[in-house]
């Protein structure tokens, strides 16, 4: 039985949105924001994908660090939305839905929903990984799309 949640975060950015869309369109800069990620390796493009990738990350599960490497596919990447799925054995997948829109002052808002499914035994872990992870980005990635050209 698979469980699925979902969690939000909102980041404001002083840059245009095609900077921000270079950035998080491409998979393998996430490394620069992603404290999980160790290794991205761009793969031939999945149908119906814009870019594929095989990313690693190193999770900790008490004293123990090992390392998963999973599917990653970028479904939409344009100045409104990226969209971009990925997925790892046994039958997780994380859904990750971003819109953009301009503010005053030359601010991008940058709205962000992840998804996440999982099997019920192995949610719990997996939901709180992919949220520290994924808040540890939000905190980083103000301060790069104003900071480096993307």
């Amino acid at each position: 039985m698979l469980s699925s949640d979902s969690f939000s975060y909102t980041v404001q950015a002083r840059c245009t949105r095609a900077h921000a869309v270079a950035l998080l369109g491409d998979l393998s800069r996430q490394g620069e924001l992603h404290p999980l990620i160790v290794r991205v390796r761009q793969l031939p493009a999945r149908p119906g994908a814009l870019a594929s990738y095989a990313i690693t990350d190193r999770l900790a599960l008490g004293p123990l660090h090992f390392p998963v490497t999973y599917q990653a596919d970028v479904l939409v990447a344009n100045e409104d939305e990226v969209v971009t799925v990925a997925r790892q054995q046994p039958a997780t997948t994380l859904r990750n839905h971003t819109r953009l829109r301009d503010e005053p002052d030359g601010v991008v808002r940058i709205d962000v929903e992840i998804t996440l499914s999982a099997p019920a035994p192995l949610f719990g872990y997996a939901f709180r990984q992919a949220r520290a992870a994924h808040l540890g980005l939000a905190s980083r990635l103000g301060a790069t799309l104003e900071g480096g050209a993307a």
